[in-house]
């Protein structure tokens, strides 16, 4: 860093709560009396039937189905709609390509932007942040706005009912934020906020805090989701995963892991599996390279077994052959910058050793694993 500023950045508004999305509408004249709202396509329907009675005609709200990715394609397709309605906010629903998508457009528009996740897949919804890709799905850059969501509206009963996997994700997403800021930290690394500053002492506290809820609660978080239930563990992960994971990574942030998820989207097997699911072997892929302390290790290690998070290339799709290793690791060490935040020596060479490293290490924990539980039902 040049110098010894820092800085926090933040949305203005986080409200979560059972029920939440009932009260939309009037959230929205807050901001603007034309609402325009990007709707995940395959939950438009179900929103639709919550949303449209709270508006009180077509001249007030305009409902668009989302294409599924957040490309140029997808904005250009969108903008046409926005002029012609001449809306005054944008509204999200859905998933972390939604949400960034309409952030892209707020901040072109310089209007203002509500956004409304549908699980607690991402730390998207929080950050001043939209990550573009092309229509293929592979990962072309990070896009930072001037600001953040005027308000991120969780409604944790429409979460706990999403398939656990979006929850689990999330939380594979939020594991990276602890160790990501503690790189950031050690080497001294600027943040994301704007053009980067250094990090706030209560980013770090945000980002620890994270990590002891994920392991506190992670577990029976899942179990709720399961059974279609909001419990308090559910409430504090779906905060984790979202507010304090966001908050953890703009203010504090990125490192290995997300240059690991980078690397993934060169290979399009990758794609069909989320954000957070290879975030998380980014992790274990992060304090490979760290050459981190036994016990952190197998601490992560088992919270990503518990819950159900990747310990393997192959859980991520990906044969661990040498030749797809080496693709990622070319795109994690020489064509992405989030890697450039580590406290040690970063080569390509080095992060290919890393990664076939946590791979072994994954497949050794997940077979000694298997034998215990064998061990166990023998017992029982």
């Amino acid at each position: 860093m040049s110098n010894l500023s820092r800085a926090f950045a933040s949305p203005m508004r986080y409200i979560q709560g059972s029920g939440e999305i009932n009260h939309l509408s009037k959230y929205c004249k807050n901001y603007g009396q034309k609402v325009l709202i990007l709707i995940d396509s395959f939950l438009y329907d179900k929103t639709m039937k919550l949303i449209e009675p709270q508006f009180e005609d077509d001249n007030t709200m305009l409902a668009i189905r989302f294409n599924g990715e957040c490309c140029q394609e997808e904005v250009d397709r969108i903008y046409n709609s926005l002029d012609e309605f001449s809306a005054e906010v944008l509204v999200a629903i859905g998933g972390g390509k939604t949400l960034d998508t309409v952030k892209l457009m707020a901040a072109q528009k310089n209007l203002p932007v509500i956004v409304v996740p549908t699980s607690a897949a991402t730390d998207a919804p929080t950050s001043a942040l939209s990550v573009l890709y092309t229509a293929d799905g592979e990962y072309i850059k990070n896009i930072k706005h001037q600001r953040n969501a005027d308000l991120v509206l969780l409604d944790t009963e429409i979460i706990s009912r999403a398939p656990v996997r979006l929850l689990v994700a999330g939380m594979g997403d939020a594991l990276a934020t602890y160790f990501e800021a503690k790189a950031n930290k050690e080497s001294n690394h600027n943040n994301l906020v704007g053009s980067g500053y250094g990090m706030c002492l209560t980013a770090y506290a945000i980002a620890e805090l994270s990590y002891k809820v994920l392991l506190r609660d992670g577990l029976n978080a899942k179990i709720a989701v399961e059974n279609g239930v909001v419990t308090t563990a559910l409430e504090n992960v779906i905060e984790a995963n979202t507010l304090m994971s966001g908050l953890g990574f703009e203010n504090a942030g990125l490192a290995c892991a997300h240059g690991i998820h980078a690397g993934f989207t060169a290979l399009p097997e990758t794609h069909k599996y989320y954000h957070g699911e290879k975030v998380a072997f980014g992790v274990l892929t992060q304090l490979v390279l760290e050459n981190a302390e036994r016990e952190v290790l197998d601490e992560v290690m088992s919270f990503m077994y518990e819950v159900g998070l990747p310990l393997t290339l192959a859980e991520v799709g990906v044969a661990a052959t040498d030749k797809n290793i080496k693709i990622i690791a070319h795109t994690t060490a020489v064509d992405n910058k989030l890697i450039k935040a580590e406290p040690c020596a970063v080569t390509e060479e080095l992060v290919f050793s890393a990664i076939k490293i946590a791979n072994v290490l994954g497949e050794k924990y997940i077979s000694a694993q298997g034998k215990a539980d064998e061990q166990e039902a023998l017992c029982n």
